[in-house]
């Protein structure tokens, strides 16, 4: 009986190792921004041009953020807040977004359902969510630069965004990258630095190409 007992408990404790073994692997295979407890990520793809938009949503009362601004024509949205003298010191969300100026647009649509979830900079009489945004030049990609993202690509990203692995490549933020064979591309990594309550700090990108036609005017 003690003979039969033992194996039992071995392959018991042995079955415990390999759970755990699983469960680490799990937690440990992430190696993208959502690995950070807290933070969130959405994507929304406009594929009949393409393009997109991709928000990184903060759980809590948010998290303090930065950006470090490059480029000769910037097109961004209330990324003055991330000053580190101003009032607001946290971010409920980052918007990344193609279509250049008009992808701007894509922020309203996550300051619409941060809203609706009472999410934003408590101002007593309402909840103000606080949402920087910053967009890429994608408007030569695919041929009809009137299909851009809007307030609803934002809306539809923000409602989308969990902690999974973020799924990277063209799609999102990202979907407007040529394919092999097109337009002569410059790549440029969009970033963004969210300092989490646990001290981390960490950052989500998305490459997107600049025309070397339009480097002059081209948004980065």
């Amino acid at each position: 009986m003690i003979a039969t007992e033992l194996p039992m408990k071995v392959l018991a404790a042995l079955a415990s190792v390999v759970a755990l073994s699983a469960l680490v692997h799990a937690q440990t295979s992430n190696s993208t921004i959502t690995a950070v407890p807290g933070i969130k990520v959405g994507h929304h793809t406009l594929s009949e041009r393409p393009t997109g938009c991709t928000v990184i949503l903060v759980d809590g009362d948010g998290a303090a953020g930065g950006v470090s601004q490059r480029g000769g024509a910037p097109g961004t949205r209330e990324t003055d807040l991330l000053d580190p003298s101003n009032l607001v010191d946290k971010v409920n969300a980052v918007v990344l977004s193609g279509g250049s100026a008009f992808g701007l647009d894509a922020a309203t649509g996550t300051v619409k359902w941060l809203e609706e979830h009472n999410i934003g900079w408590d101002v007593r009489i309402a909840k103000v969510p606080i949402v920087p945004a910053a967009i890429l030049f994608d408007l030569p990609v695919g041929g009809n630069p009137k299909i851009r993202p809007t307030a609803d690509c934002g809306y539809r990203a923000a409602a989308a965004a969990s902690n999974a692995p973020v799924t990277e490549g063209t799609i999102g933020a990202g979907a407007g990258r040529p394919a092999p064979g097109g337009p002569t591309t410059v790549g440029v990594l969009t970033t963004v630095g969210v300092l989490t309550t646990a001290g981390v700090l960490t950052t989500v990108g998305v490459r997107a190409p600049v025309f070397a036609s339009s480097a002059a005017t081209a948004d980065d």
